[in-house]
């Protein structure tokens, strides 16, 4: 079998070629990069723990300057929303998250996903013992008003066991979220998970009125279990980020990003 590299290559030069600095941004209306880490013990939830963390941050950026707690010990700072690009980090119970949504490049996404896995395990005291999984995350959102359902299954098609399906008269698509995940290892440790996530309801369905909501596609790469000798929160990922970028842009890009945007543009 060939390896991850040698089967994107040829996708991944056609999809490069012209795309400019930044194709990401053509992907999609919107498309965000998303680092979780989720551990097997509970984070620290005190007050001066919690604020530490997150001055570290801001000295780094300076306008992430919103911050607030949510219910069930959820504590956010983030920069305003308002221009549509912004940054933003989580501490939860058992998780922190960092997230940059439509970012001027990927690597500027990066640097800032770097900035908070370094500071985990000294101001959260996380240890790499302590990892119960780390994700990265390639988000794409496409704005349609219509049954979004409907428009998956003429954008990607069905599987062929359900294409009769899709000819019962008057029958209307209620759910079609289609995923997909695979190992890139032997022991499974190193995963990946493309998946689609609709926003269109049976009421939409029924008083045939849809409002403007987003259809979302993740690809979202994941190291399950603790970190071994010579890994780092940073190391690992920056190796699922590297590997999630060559899927987006020598698969997803031309097999399920372009045919969304078509569909939608022949609406």
């Amino acid at each position: 079998m060939r390896n991850l590299a040698q089967a994107l290559a040829p996708l991944h030069a056609r999809q490069l070629k012209g795309a400019g600095l930044n194709p990401f941004t053509s992907y999609a209306d919107d498309y965000y990069v998303n680092v979780n880490l989720h551990t097997e013990m509970d984070l620290p939830q005190n007050r001066e723990t919690v604020l530490h963390f997150f001055e570290q941050i801001q000295k780094k950026y300076p306008s992430m300057r919103n911050f607030f707690a949510r219910e069930r010990q959820e504590f956010v700072l983030e920069e305003d929303k308002d221009s549509g690009s912004y940054r933003w980090c989580t501490i939860e119970n058992r998780r922190v998250s960092s997230g940059f949504v439509n970012p001027s490049n990927v690597d500027e996404a990066m640097r800032q996903h770097h900035e908070v896995m370094e500071n985990v395990p000294y101001t959260l005291s996380i240890s790499p013992l302590d990892c119960e999984s780390l994700n990265v995350t390639y988000g794409f959102d496409f704005t349609y008003r219509g049954n979004q359902n409907e428009l998956l299954t003429e954008a990607l098609g069905v599987s062929p066991a359900f294409e009769k399906l899709l000819e019962i008269e008057g029958s209307a698509a209620l759910l079609y979220e289609p995923a997909y995940q695979f190992a890139l290892d032997a022991e499974c440790r190193t995963q990946c998970r493309i998946s689609m996530e609709t926003r269109t309801t049976a009421y939409h369905v029924r008083v045939g009125d849809f409002p403007d909501e987003q259809l979302s596609v993740y690809l979202t790469m994941r190291n399950l279990g603790s970190l071994r000798t010579g890994e780092t929160f940073v190391s690992i990922m920056e190796r699922l980020a590297r590997t999630g970028r060559d899927l987006v842009e020598g698969y997803l890009a031309e097999h399920v990003l372009a045919p969304l945007q078509h569909a939608i543009s022949m609406k």
